[in-house]
Parts: C-alpha cells; sequence; structure tokens
C-alpha cells in the first residue's frame, strides 16, 4: 500500500472512530487487583484458537474503552506532569509544550505536529537485576505467565516491584498480530503507573499508528468497542515511549532499542548528563557522518557493499517512523554470520549491519566516560523458520549474533543440529560489541509458523566490572486454555 493511500487510510479511520455522540461510559468499578487481573485473563481463548477472529466480547475482561482508559489517562497525565515533563531532564533542549505534551496533536493528524522520537538514559547501580522481554505482539497469556513467574521469585507483589535494586524493561511491539493488544497495553500501563521509575517501555516498530492500521490493532478495536474507543488517544501514548534506551552503570552502557542501529543520532551528550534518569530528542539525523568519520573502512569495503552504503545512508529530519525513511532504533537489523556483507538492504523492511559495522557504530556513539558495551533488542522475527528464528529457538529464545562457531554450512540447519554449536546456557557472559536478539512471545503467528510455545526473558545482574555482567536465561512455557 502506498504510504499517501495509507496516510488518508488512516486519517479518515481516526475521523471515524472520534465520530460518535455521547460521552464514554464510566469504568465498572475501581482498578483490578493483579489476582483479579490475572483471573480475568487465564480463560481467554488463546490466539492459535481464535486464528485471527476476535474474542467474544462478553468474555473481554475490560468490558468497555472506559475501563481501559482508566489506566491509559493517568499513563498521559504522568508522563505530561512527570520527570518526563520536567525541561531539566532534557539534555540541549526540552520538547515543545504545544506539540509533545498536547494530547490532541499527533504526526498523523491534519494539521500534522512534529514527529519527536527521542532517547532516554537510565542509569543503575552495581548489583542492579533487570528483566528484558521482546516482542508481546498481543500475546496476553505469555505476558501474564512471565509475571506469574516474578510474582513467585518475589520480585512483584501485584504489581508493585518489591525491590529498589529491580528493573523491568520491554522491548516494543506490544500490540498487532495477537487479538490482546488492549490486554497487554493496559497490563504494562498498570506496571509503569505502580513503578514510574523501575518499569522502562522501549518503543518498537510497530508502536505507530501506519502499522497498527495495517496489522491488527485497529481492527481488534474496532470488534471490541467500536466508536467507543479513542484511538487518537491510544496511539498518542506512544509518543512517550523511547526510541532508545540507554541503560548505564559506571562506564558502562547497553543499547536497548527494537531494531538496531541509527547512525545517523550521537548520543554522547546524553550519555554524558548528571541526572538518574535523562531525555534527548534524536532531532536531525545526520547518517552520512558515519562515512565520513570511517572513511577508510568504508573505502576498503567492496565497492557494491560501499554503493549500497553511500546510497542508503541519508542526512534526514523524522515525519515519521518510516517517513522519509525508516527509524533505525526501531527498524534495522544485524547479519547472522561474520561472513555477510558489512551492510545490506532486507528489501521491503530496513537495513541489516554485520559485526564489524556495528562495532564501528558504537565505537562513535561513545561519550568521554561511557562506552556502549552491547545491544538487546527483538524485531527480527518470522512465521517462518529463517536462520534467526532457528538460533533463536535453538539458543533458548535469547541468541547472540556472530558466534564463533557458526558458520555458512549451518545457516539453515534445524534448531537442534544448532544447539551443539550456539550458546544454550542458562548463564551468559556479555563480549564486547555484542548484539542479543530475544525472542517473540509463543501465542502468535510465530510460535505457530515455527513450532515453539515457551516465552523467554532475560535477567542482567549489573557488575562493577563490564567483565563480571552476566544475562540469566528465563523460559516460560505457555499453555493457553483450550477452546
Amino acid at each position: 500500500m502506498a504510504l499517501k493511500h495509507l496516510a488518508f487510510l488512516i486519517i479518515g479511520f481516526l475521523a471515524w472512530a472520534v465520530s460518535a455522540p455521547g460521552q464514554s461510559p464510566q469504568p465498572a468499578g475501581p482498578l483490578p487487583t493483579y489476582p483479579a487481573w490475572r483471573v480475568a485473563c487465564r480463560d481467554l481463548p488463546s490466539n492459535r484458537s481464535l486464528s485471527n477472529r476476535p474474542a467474544a466480547r462478553d468474555r473481554l475482561p475490560l468490558a468497555s474503552y472506559a475501563d481501559f482508559a482508566a489506566a491509559l489517562n493517568p499513563f498521559l497525565e504522568l508522563c505530561r506532569t512527570g520527570a518526563m515533563a520536567r525541561a531539566h531532564a532534557w539534555v540541549d533542549a526540552a520538547p515543545s509544550t504545544e506539540t509533545f505534551f498536547n494530547l490532541e496533536s499527533g504526526y498523523y493528524l491534519e494539521p500534522p505536529a512534529p514527529f519527536q522520537p527521542f532517547a532516554e538514559r537510565h542509569k543503575v547501580d552495581t548489583g542492579t537485576r533487570v528483566f528484558f522481554h521482546g516482542d508481546l505482539h498481543g500475546d496476553i497469556h505469555a505476558l501474564m505467565t512471565y509475571l506469574d513467574a516474578l510474582q513467585r521469585d518475589g520480585i512483584l507483589e501485584g504489581f508493585r516491584i518489591t525491590r529498589n535494586d529491580v528493573r523491568i524493561a520491554f522491548l516494543g511491539d506490544y500490540t498487532d498480530r495477537g487479538r490482546y493488544g488492549v490486554e497487554v497495553l493496559y497490563t504494562l500501563l498498570r506496571l509503569k503507573l505502580a513503578n514510574p521509575d523501575q518499569v522502562l517501555l522501549v518503543r518498537g516498530n510497530h508502536e505507530d499508528v501506519s502499522l497498527v492500521a495495517r496489522y491488527g490493532f485497529f481492527a481488534e478495536i474496532q470488534a471490541k468497542y467500536g466508536r467507543e474507543f479513542d484511538i487518537r488517544r491510544t496511539v498518542r501514548l506512544y509518543d512517550f515511549l523511547p526510541a532508545v534506551l540507554y541503560l548505564a552503570s559506571g562506564t558502562n552502557v547497553i543499547q536497548c532499542n527494537h531494531g538496531g542501529l541509527e547512525p545517523g543520532y550521537d548520543p554522547a551528550s546524553l550519555l554524558s548528563a548528571p541526572a538518574p534518569a535523562n531525555y534527548h530528542l534524536l532531532g536531525r539525523l545526520n547518517q552520512r557522518r558515519f562515512l565520513t568519520a570511517q572513511k577508510e573502512w568504508v573505502s576498503a569495503l567492496t565497492p557494491d557493499i560501499r554503493r549500497t552504503l553511500e546510497t542508503s545512508l541519508t542526512d534526514f529530519q523524522p515525519q515519521s517512523p518510516i517517513a522519509p525513511t525508516v527509524l533505525g532504533f526501531m527498524w534495522n537489523d544485524f547479519s547472522v554470520l561474520v561472513t555477510e556483507p558489512q551492510f545490506a538492504v532486507d528489501p521491503g523492511r530496513a537495513f541489516v549491519y554485520g559485526d564489524q559495522a556495528t562495532r564501528r557504530l558504537l565505537d562513535m556513539s561513545q561519550s568521554p566516560r561511557h562506552r556502549i558495551r552491547a545491544i538487546f533488542r527483538g524485531h527480527q522475527h518470522s512465521g517462518e523458520l529463517t536462520p534467526v528464528m532457528r538460533r533463536l529457538i535453538a539458543s533458548r529464545g535469547l541468541y547472540r549474533h556472530w558466534q564463533t562457531n557458526d558458520n555458512t554450512r549451518l545457516l539453515q540447519a534445524a534448531p537442534d543440529a544448532l544447539r551443539t554449536t550456539l550458546e544454550h546456557e542458562e548463564s551468559r557472559a556479555l563480549p564486547d560489541g555484542s548484539v542479543w536478539t530475544f525472542n517473540v512471545s509463543p501465542d502468535s503467528v510465530y510460535g505457530v509458523g515455527c513450532g515453539f510455545t515457551f516465552d523467554t526473558a532475560g535477567e542482567l545482574t549489573v557488575a562493577e566490572r563490564w567483565e563480571d555482567w552476566r544475562l540469566r536465561v528465563l523460559n516460560f512455557e505457555v499453555t493457553p486454555p483450550k477452546p
């Protein structure tokens, strides 16, 4: 679908969605406790059994849009008045109150407001444990299974984190391709409201109005609530999620985002900011600085790769996550083998970076006192057994790219065969410059197509020395109710 056609489709839907007369109904009562919410979600039909059909409205745990808005509205108010709204929390320049914090504006509306993606830097102390989860895609059963495990381990008590030395991070793509995007978003908002400084939500490529219009969330909304649902206000929450999160402790930093590298952004000033949490507008993305800063290395690439790199990287002001070109933090990918090209174009998707290109871009993205050591991300999933999906299954749902023993002979090997070659231990070290892809939740088109039913999270333990940081793989079997 052409972008112009898609834009008119979105604007038309938004106009329809807010044209219903009358007031939205009031929520049925107080916000449900975690046990009550767990019971409400427990017997929902699985996405597998629904086969892309909507769930019956009389089985929904949120009977009306007002019940969802009871979490959405406080979240939006927290963004407008909390830490993010303080001008001193922003490095270089704070966003405009009239546009960024105006809930009635948006880059997808007419007249449009500026698209203002931003980065966040979050400091943690030595000994902190950070729990990471990848793409959820409307899989409420996987999310609740994960949160139940954190309840059993004493990390959570209801929606509240019990310890100051714990963070819980999600890496984007919360809706689409699953029929419980509303319930997933509601659960994440409840977690964030209960723990504003300890729950970290990253923006994925599906946190974009143009994608939710195409891949299921709009259809889910229509089926559940019709015109009662204020879609404009709902998708506005995406604009308050960082496109990239830099998790820092001492001099060591992990770049946490959904997609991949964004060569046009320089995080040095953000990494050097003094507060525990700081924000920075991405602004104009000057991608071609990579060609200048790495001129000698670029000139040594093969002519075809060099030409692809030179014609693909451009300087631009983002107008949306996909215009005038994709935002790399939300969209880009990474190669599998060290022998693959250092830069390639995946048609219809984004750009793919190799190990050397990644290392050189990370080296450029340092501050005098901080070094980006690794990248945590999701995104690179398929409903078919691609090389990455094979490696995700073989690696228990957490795959490190460019492993020494991997080779072209194994590129299409079955997951069982790959387990003898790839890392699959529970506890893993983090090599400098490593890229880690987290698997997608299993009650999804991805789990069906690739034949897995386990969910994955990662528990990162922060140490004083980078060599002592550890990443523990957590797996959970997800068993939704039978239809």
